[in-house]
């Protein structure tokens, strides 16, 4: 983000210091410190607001290095899906955070849900993913099936609390309330896949369970955020008049993005899993029939 852009102001915002009401008056609180990316973006100047930070870009290339050479993506013998996966959910990854959608996302909740979403559904499950070690018999067991649950409950309790108005609308008041928001969400996450992807037959309802309640989690959060009856999420007050939507319909397609698209990834990576371990049983028991 370049300095014009840390300094300059939108039309939006300069509307809303004239605006003398509670809601107005929490967003000006707000926006004497500028958001980490940017100010508000209108359409017309979106497909410019890319977030070049090189600091970033350093970061989030030197954490993916110390994760090939950790699970060892390109040794020798290394399965083409596990590099495609750790290709895929990197650039996933950055792209989210240094694309368009970083600026979008602090005029519209809606977008900051997807950046969320696409994070935690679609980056996460392909970095975990290129780790992953199917039918580990060392992972087997009641200690894995705990930290399934674990991990699910932990990444339910980090995206609850980043979504609840007031530490919401803290992220856009500093930034390093910011990028622990996007830190933990993104930690818990790969967590959450790596424990859901990994492991034997042994332990695979115990993944499922933890998927469901993953499942179910988001699901509610994403219907209370969907049918709540006013505004929750005073950043975005006023911001949203340039992509002509009230706050409320905003915050109502953000809650359906979460509730919806998601829940399907997740029954999906469900169902998968109990096909998987119903396939290699029917496989086991032919086997033994034949013996």
């Amino acid at each position: 983000m370049s300095p014009a852009e840390r300094t300059g102001t939108t039309t939006a915002v300069r509307q809303l210091r004239q605006v003398d009401t509670p809601g107005a008056r929490t967003m000006n609180n707000l926006l004497a410190y500028l958001p980490y990316c940017g100010t508000p973006p209108v359409p017309a100047e979106l497909v410019l607001r890319w977030n070049i930070d090189f600091t970033l870009i350093g970061i989030i290339v030197a954490l993916a290095a110390w994760h090939a050479l950790r699970i060892g993506i390109f040794d020798y013998g290394a399965a083409r899906l596990r590099r495609a996966s750790f290709l895929t959910g990197w650039s996933v990854l950055a792209l989210s955070l240094i694309s368009p959608l970083c600026a979008l996302s602090v005029a519209l909740f809606s977008a900051r849900v997807t950046q969320h979403m696409v994070l935690a559904v679609v980056a996460a499950p392909l970095i975990a993913l290129a780790g992953a070690r199917f039918n580990d018999s060392g992972r087997s067991g009641p200690d894995h099936g705990r930290s399934a649950f674990r991990a699910a409950g932990l990444f339910a309790v980090l995206l609850w609390a980043w979504h609840s108005p007031e530490l919401y609308a803290s992220t856009f008041a500093s930034d390093a309330m910011y990028w622990t928001m996007h830190a933990t969400i993104v930690g818990s996450a790969i967590l959450l896949w790596h424990m859901l992807l990994n492991g034997a037959r042994e332990n695979a309802l115990s993944r499922v369970g933890a998927g469901f309640i993953t499942l179910m989690q988001m699901g509610l959060l994403g219907a209370l955020i969907t049918f709540a009856p006013g505004a929750l999420y005073s950043p975005h007050l006023l911001t949203t008049r340039a992509w002509n939507l009230t706050a409320l319909e905003d915050q109502q397609l953000g809650g359906l993005i979460m509730w919806i698209p998601t829940s399907a990834i997740f029954l999906i990576a469900a169902l998968l899993t109990m096909y998987s371990v119903l396939r290699d049983g029917a496989v086991a028991h032919v086997g033994r029939a034949d013996v």
